[in-house]
């Protein structure tokens, strides 16, 4: 063998050597790439996982979300409906307290009438005792005056039968005890 035959064949296994090396390269390339591609669509799969998760979750949060404003909304209209109830009732309260006022105002008005009329008759009453009690005490000064004087005039006679007796000589019976 010469040498260029094996120079040829040394190239021909040199070539073939960077063939298969290449071939081998691209085996590893393409298992490279087709790693990258499994691991993107991997990526892909957990980000659509994540996804539908996500989606499942904000789905079930808007559920309880409406549930719960469907609730609140309807405790809201029940606590109107409350208010309401309780307003008619004071209100209607406040009318029969109205109506009631103006009643009572009425009596109010006939029992201070009467209680002037029956204060005034009092009054009429006390002036006519006043009158009688000032007329009694006239009475009872004339009558202490008339007996008085009837005293004066009953010792005075006292004093004349006295003295007449004194004049007959009669000194020993006194009458009315010595006056």
């Amino acid at each position: 063998m010469t040498w260029q035959i094996k120079a040829a064949l040394a190239a021909i296994i040199a070539t073939l050597a960077f063939s298969a090396g290449w071939v081998v390269k691209g085996w590893q390339a393409g298992k490279t790439i087709a790693e990258l591609r499994a691991e993107k669509a991997q990526g892909k799969a957990s980000r659509a996982e994540a996804a539908r998760g996500d989606e499942a979750n904000t789905a079930q949060l808007e559920s309880k979300h409406a549930q719960d404003t469907i609730y609140n909304a309807d405790r809201l209209a029940g606590l109107y409906t409350g208010i309401a109830d309780v307003q008619r009732r004071e209100l209607a309260y406040a009318e029969r307290l109205q109506r009631g006022a103006e009643g009572r105002a009425a009596t109010y008005r006939a029992q201070a009438q009467a209680d002037a009329a029956a204060r005034s008759d009092l009054a009429n009453k006390t002036a006519a005792l006043d009158r009688k009690l000032a007329e009694g005490i006239e009475v009872v000064a004339i009558l202490g005056s008339d007996l008085r004087r009837r005293d004066a005039e009953v010792a005075a006679l006292c004093d004349q039968v006295n003295i007449e007796r004194r004049l007959s000589g009669d000194d020993s019976d006194q009458a009315c005890g010595g006056h």
